[in-house]
């Protein structure tokens, strides 16, 4: 099943510690397979699997877990060890209180908390929280937000089960990119908190801890990227209607999406309730539906290996024209900025120098 497509937002966040540090980051992004021309257009987006390209260029890069972006570096196999800790815990609840105490031995860094509380519907809720306040050295608080879904994911990944986040809270004001939280969290998102947490049904804290060590060799291999850029929640509305047009698209070609009506029949409900229940996730059907095609070309573009025309007949456009149209309307630039200017092993065209924003220079 093809997954969400990343913002650009997050790829120049995550280059903002190796800048700082005077780092070149074109190699970098050259690495990723990510084509550095992209960074400057915000409707650009690249695949989860660019993304996790970057960001083990960018842990080889800065020497840190942290990529740069924290008061003080986490040195690499810091979050292997955390994780080996984890292992002897019986549950849940202890591996992350461990995994909180582990993390607290490290001055400067994420101060993580697990508690239980209230909820609003008055059950009990497992609240997980980043205590301190990692803006100075953080680009648009996205170390923060990592935390929270690296843990939430850890967490999944340790007792074997998908754990449905209730909420998510941040403890900043809303960013320009805030519709992309929903599909980031795959919860309901509030901003301008007091503090940065995410909230599930505390029973999950009880879990039996059922991985072994040869299961966590094999994790340690993709993680912490993969832990980033994969997606397991189908917790909202918004995700349950994605889903079933992802299915839909691959049950082809070509591709037939199905409309609002159909979509509403299989989640039960009647085709204004689900525009109602998709507005109040601030979305729509027709945002969804561009946005699985969108996803589905880039990821087949960045590939490379599917002619333009078949991708387009593919994904459901009967023109090729019309294809061109939509994908500068979805991304703000044509498909061919996305084949990496047409070198079949991967290298990116240098193109015009690149200016480094913390230091001016021309690269």
């Amino acid at each position: 099943m093809s997954r969400s497509t990343i913002a650009m937002h997050h790829v120049r966040a995550a280059l903002t510690g190796a800048e700082r540090r005077g780092i070149d980051t074109v190699p970098l992004l050259q690495a990723a397979r990510i084509p550095p021309l992209l960074l400057a257009d915000d409707r650009a987006r690249v695949t989860p699997e660019q993304f996790t390209r970057l960001v083990k260029a960018l842990h080889r890069a800065t020497d840190d877990e942290f990529l740069g972006l924290g008061p003080v570096p986490s040195r690499r196999g810091t979050f292997a060890m955390m994780c080996q800790a984890c292992l002897g815990c019986h549950d849940l609840g202890s591996a992350l209180e461990r995994a909180a105490r582990f993390y607290g031995l490290f001055p400067g860094g994420p101060e993580l908390t697990v508690e239980t509380a209230a909820g609003a519907d008055r059950t009990a809720e497992a609240v997980f929280s980043v205590g301190n306040d990692l803006r100075p050295y953080d680009h648009g608080n996205f170390l923060a937000e990592c935390v929270l879904i690296i843990w939430h994911r850890l967490s999944s990944w340790l007792i074997g089960r998908r754990i449905p986040l209730r909420w998510a809270q941040f403890a900043y004001p809303a960013p320009a990119h805030a519709p992309e939280y929903d599909m980031l969290f795959g919860c309901p998102v509030r901003f301008g908190a007091r503090r940065t947490a995410a909230g599930w049904d505390a029973h999950w804290l009880a879990a039996p801890v059922v991985r072994d060590e040869a299961e966590l060799a094999a994790m340690l291999r993709r993680a912490p990227a993969d832990l980033l850029s994969r997606r397991d929640y189908g917790t909202t509305v918004a995700e349950q209607v994605r889903r079933s047009l992802v299915q839909a698209l691959r049950a082809g070609p070509p591709a037939r999406l199905p409309e609002v009506c159909e979509v509403a029949a299989r989640l039960a409900v009647s085709p204004a309730t689900l525009r109602r229940r998709l507005q109040a996730e601030d979305t729509s059907y027709q945002r969804l539906k561009d946005a699985v095609r969108r996803d589905e070309a880039i990821g087949s573009l960045a590939a490379g290996r599917e002619p333009i025309a078949e991708l387009a007949a593919r994904i459901g456009f009967s023109e090729d024209s019309a294809f061109l149209r939509a994908f500068r309307r979805w991304t703000g630039t044509t498909p061919g900025a996305y084949r990496l200017n047409g070198f079949p092993d991967g290298r990116v065209s240098p193109g015009p120098p690149v200016r480094h924003e913390t230091t001016g220079q021309q690269s």
